[in-house]
């Protein structure tokens, strides 16, 4: 599920892409709206699995970042990003991963992972394990 969920340049939020067209896709935004709207291959489209977080040693999947953000806030942040400091946001950041890359990693992009975050759980997408891991539990 999680691979079909993605982020589209200019337009906020999160969506699901539903099926695919010739020159387009059809997706739905991750709200309570469930709006769909053709998204054309001229726009800039990321998957969430596409994207990764520089740390000192290595690039770690936002999947992952995630991961250890529900475990950490236990689902649900304990602060609201549009009233917190940005040294407040950096320093939470920095409990869930320690060595994230200080230069490289900015508080516009925090911002968007604590955003993208707040509306995946929201909506009850919680599943943020590998598919890989999944896979390798259910064999054990």
């Amino acid at each position: 599920m999680f691979e079909t969920i993605m982020t589209i340049s200019g337009k906020p939020g999160l969506y699901r892409m539903l099926s695919r067209g010739n020159n387009m896709f059809i997706v739905e935004t991750i709200d309570a709206t469930h709006k769909r709207i053709p998204v054309y291959n001229s726009d800039k489209i990321v998957l969430l699995d596409d994207i990764a977080i520089y740390t000192d040693t290595e690039e770690v999947p936002l999947r992952q970042v995630f991961q250890l953000l529900f475990e950490k806030a236990q689902g649900v942040l304990p602060f609201n990003i549009k009233e917190t400091t940005p040294e407040d946001m950096k320093e939470y950041f920095e409990s869930v991963l320690p060595d994230y890359d200080k230069e490289r990693v900015y508080i516009t992009h925090i911002k968007k992972i604590y955003s993208w975050y707040n509306i995946l759980v929201a909506n009850e997408i919680t599943d943020f394990k590998e598919p890989e891991e999944e896979t390798a539990e259910a064999a054990e």
